[in-house]
C-alpha cells in the first residue's frame, strides 16, 4: 500500500472507532496485499467475532454472482474488502436488483461503503470518503 494509502485507511479506522458500526460476523478480502492490508486495520478496530480472512470471489474482474448469493443468505453484519470493478458491479446489482450492472456508486480508493438489505431490496445506507476526514 503506498503512503497516501495507509494515511486514507488510518483517516477511516479512526472516524470508524470514534463512530462504531454494529457488530460484524465478519471481514472477507480477496487475498491480495492491499486488500489485506485495508482489512486488517479494519478488524483492528472493527473486531470481527469471526475476525477477517481471505476468500474467493473478491478479484477486481470476479463475477459478482457468488457474493450476490452470499449476501442474499447472510443473516448477519458482513464487510467486503476488495477491488473496483468487482465491487461496483456486486452493487450495482444488488441495488438495482440485477437491473443495472454497474455504476450507481462512484467508488474511490479507501472508501467505505455500506449497504443495507430492506426485505428482498438493498439501499445505500452511507458511503464515508477519506478526503472528507
Amino acid at each position: 500500500m503506498t503512503g497516501k494509502g495507509w494515511a486514507d485507511i488510518r483517516k477511516i479506522a479512526a472516524f470508524l472507532q470514534a463512530h462504531p458500526l454494529p457488530p460484524l460476523r465478519a471481514i472477507y478480502h480477496s487475498g491480495k496485499t492491499r486488500a489485506e492490508q485495508t482489512a486488517e486495520v479494519l478488524a483492528g478496530v472493527l473486531h470481527p467475532r469471526e475476525g477477517c480472512r481471505a476468500t474467493e470471489g473478491l478479484d477486481p474482474l470476479a463475477d459478482p454472482t457468488l457474493w450476490i448469493e452470499r449476501v442474499r443468505a447472510e443473516s448477519e453484519d458482513l464487510m467486503l474488502v476488495g477491488h473496483l470493478p468487482h465491487l461496483d458491479r456486486l452493487s450495482a446489482r444488488l441495488l438495482s436488483g440485477g437491473a443495472i450492472p454497474e455504476g450507481l456508486i462512484a467508488f474511490q480508493m479507501g472508501g467505505l461503503v455500506c449497504l443495507r438489505r430492506e426485505g428482498a431490496n438493498w439501499r445505500l445506507r452511507w458511503m464515508i470518503v477519506p478526503e472528507l476526514l
